[in-house]
């Protein structure tokens, strides 16, 4: 076994070459927000859609649309807006009055990766059309279904406030999102190089420095990293302790949870913790691997109660209390 990781840690050393190219082509334009940018990476390279929030301003686009720039792929990017229709996401067909004929006319939706800004400005059935893409991996258009790109990445933004006009994510459709990442506001000295660097009339901007091959042999190198069944039975636990804590020593956290984690969430969890010793280039996973993505993992399928939320005890309250109550193996 030792021999295998040895090998491992060599094949990841070499693949993983290209995520510090990535990163420090990103910094040309992103200042600061690390965590968010791993997150992207955790997901690209874990094939999980992502769900951004955070308040405007924050350059979450802009950061979607940087890390796009750096790979060789198409990329669209949706406003969401009330007035959007299905098929303005998947396609529609299309009537030629010249040869009295339909053809196909794909959307947006047809690209490696795909910018929806603000999901939570368009109606239910818009953002039903593009989860149902984003689980099944393929589009129906009249009565012909068409595979989605193998590259394929939803990247999704939405704003905590102004709700009002808003249609919200059913907690059913975010789970199907791999990740949340909620952004926070910048330092005082990020802030300050952002002021320095996106002032000027002629702004900063990305280059393409990876392939989508590589992209797909380096999830295939993830994919491959070892997994003890000690970390695959911590994720168990964690898992389990979000829907029954009291049977882990934390009673006091059973009022406050209205539902815990899906089965999902475990498989996410571990997939999403291989990418990450991947980018650390390692070819195993450890359990501080799966503490550093258990929050974007968990924090939009723990559901707090009424009662929680009355005493300002949140999702990441109740995430962080289970983290560190459950012994690290």
């Amino acid at each position: 076994m030792d021999v295998e990781i040895s090998e491992l840690n060599k094949k990841v050393a070499q693949d993983c070459v290209f995520i510090h190219e990535l990163k420090k082509e990103m910094a040309k334009v992103i200042v600061g927000q690390e965590d968010l940018i791993n997150g992207l990476l955790v997901g690209l390279l874990s094939n999980g859609h992502i769900l951004i929030e955070g308040v405007p301003g924050l350059a979450k686009t802009l950061t979607v649309h940087t890390l796009a720039k750096t790979i060789d792929a198409a990329f669209q990017r949706i406003q969401f807006t009330p007035d959007l229709l299905p098929a303005d996401i998947v396609g529609t067909l299309i009537f030629n009055p010249k040869e009295s004929s339909f053809t196909i006319k794909k959307g947006p939706v047809f690209s490696n990766i795909v910018l929806s800004d603000e999901i939570n400005r368009a109606p239910a059935k818009v953002q039903s059309a593009l989860l149902e893409a984003m689980q099944e991996r393929q589009v129906t258009i009249s009565d012909t279904t068409y595979k989605l790109p193998e590259l394929f990445l939803v990247l999704a933004t939405q704003n905590p406030i102004e709700q009002e006009g808003t249609y919200p994510l059913p907690e059913a459709q975010v789970d199907r999102f791999m990740l949340k990442l909620n952004i926070t506001y910048p330092t005082i000295s990020e802030e300050k190089q952002i002021l320095e660097t996106m002032s000027r009339q002629k702004v900063p901007s990305a280059k393409k420095v990876i392939t989508m091959e590589q992209i797909l042999k380096a999830r295939d190198t993830a994919d491959a990293i070892y997994i003890d069944e000690k970390i695959k039975n911590y994720v168990l636990d964690i898992i389990h302790a979000t829907r029954t804590p009291e049977k882990y020593a934390m009673p006091n956290l059973k009022p406050w949870i209205l539902y815990g984690a899906s089965p999902r969430a475990g498989i996410f969890m571990i997939q999403a913790a291989k990418a990450y010793a991947f980018m650390d280039g390692r070819g195993y996973v450890t359990p501080e691997d799966i503490k550093a993505i258990a929050y974007d993992i968990l924090r939009h399928r723990v559901l707090p109660t009424y009662e929680a939320e009355a005493e300002d005890i949140s999702s990441e309250t109740i995430i962080k209390t289970i983290l560190e109550t459950i012994e690290v193996p």
